[in-house]
């Protein structure tokens, strides 16, 4: 039996048969898995940049206040730029020691103390040079981890969720290919582009959120009352927060496969959508302020947007694809007629005479068993 191929509808398997394929699609799940797993262990620094990227640009070590350690940051990036300043000023004045000690006129004294002097400046420069040389460039904050193996459960972490956004288009599919049988050709007209929207959608979304909502998210977070605060992060915190984050923009960019399933099944119309788009507008709006966490509303209008576009998209392809052989709701209403017509008249044929009184009466014994016998 094919593992990655999904078999047809018309096949049928017996139940060991579906768990067996069951189990097969779930090694293969595993298998793909394990293999992005290792590719992200084994690139977990740039794995662990990228997500650190947004706290490091949440700094702004360059402005007046903020937290203590942003005014750290401040006082070394000053004192880099004195050092880088002192060096060139330090060896210009030995230089200048050194040509007055050579003067005609000046005592043995004063020479030797020039030229002293002059020594001990050299090795300043050269000390203050290589103190310039060791002031940090990166003022960007990281997360801080306090246990003693919070590093490797972080980093095993981190590589684990990028695995698991890696496979999912994968795992979508083997889910697909194993419930594709129990779909007739109509329903998996509908199936597949739904099952071919969710990965893509989610992928839109958790590119938007990392690129436009969780660096603001994550600004104003740690720039809200920082005056008032040593803030520290801590990597196993910081990363559950932008895993969540992130997976709640890519569930909240599912709207246009909600919207197709509902149009769809005959729930509602694209009329009704359309009609009443203003509460659905309203909807979006709390949602927004749920998913993101932060109170301004920057960040709630940054996200509503894509929202809202894809709202009205969603319209337009439920008008697009609206069932024109009647709905799967509809479908169903007549097959739950058929039934109780079927129920009503168990020969599925209508009687003309059950209106007549006498159909009811109890058949002659010569009618049912022939002329009696004579004894």
């Amino acid at each position: 039996m094919p593992v990655i191929r999904p078999i047809g509808h018309e096949q049928r398997l017996s139940i060991i048969d579906h768990l067996d394929e069951l189990r097969k699609r779930l090694i293969w799940c595993v298998i793909f898995f394990v293999v992005a797993f290792s590719f992200c262990y084994a690139k977990n620094g740039a794995l662990l940049d990228i997500v650190n990227r947004p706290l490091e640009e949440s700094q702004h070590p360059g402005k007046k206040g903020g937290d203590p350690l942003e005014q750290a940051a401040r006082y070394d990036q000053a004192i880099g730029r004195a050092l880088a300043q002192l060096a060139p000023a330090l060896s210009g004045t030995r230089s200048a020691l050194g040509a007055l000690a050579a003067e005609p006129g000046v005592s043995s004294a004063a020479r030797t103390e020039a030229l002293r002097s002059g020594a001990q400046l050299q090795k300043a420069a050269v000390a203050v040079n290589r103190a310039a040389k060791t002031v940090p460039t990166k003022t960007g904050r990281r997360p801080v981890t306090l246990g003693v193996a919070e590093p490797f459960v972080a980093t095993f972490t981190v590589a684990g969720y990028a695995a698991l956004l890696l496979s999912l288009p994968f795992i979508l599919w083997q889910a697909y290919a194993f419930l594709l049988p129990a779909f007739d050709p109509k329903e998996r007209r509908i199936a597949l582009p739904l099952m071919l929207l969710v990965p893509v959608l989610f992928t839109a979304g958790v590119l938007f959120g990392y690129y436009v909502a969780l660096p603001r998210a994550v600004n104003f977070l740690q720039n809200f009352n920082d005056d008032s605060f040593d803030i520290l992060i801590q990597a196993r915190d910081y990363y559950r927060f932008v895993v969540l984050f992130l997976l709640l923009m890519g569930l909240a960019f599912q709207v246009p496969v909600g919207v197709l399933a509902l149009t769809r099944t005959g729930i509602v119309t694209a009329r009704t959508l359309w009609v009443r788009q203003g509460y659905v507008i309203l909807g979006i709006s709390v949602v927004a302020a749920i998913v993101t966490p932060t109170p301004d509303p920057v960040t709630m209008l940054v996200t509503m947007a894509p929202l809202v576009l894809l709202y009205e998209l969603s319209i337009g392809l439920s008008w697009i694809f609206r069932p024109s052989g009647g709905s799967i709701r509809s479908r169903w209403d007549e097959a739950w007629e058929a039934e109780e017509d079927s129920w009503s008249d168990p020969d599925g044929q209508d009687d003309p005479g059950d209106d007549d009184p006498g159909d009811d009466a109890e058949p002659t014994a010569g009618a049912e068993d022939g002329p009696a016998r004579v004894s």
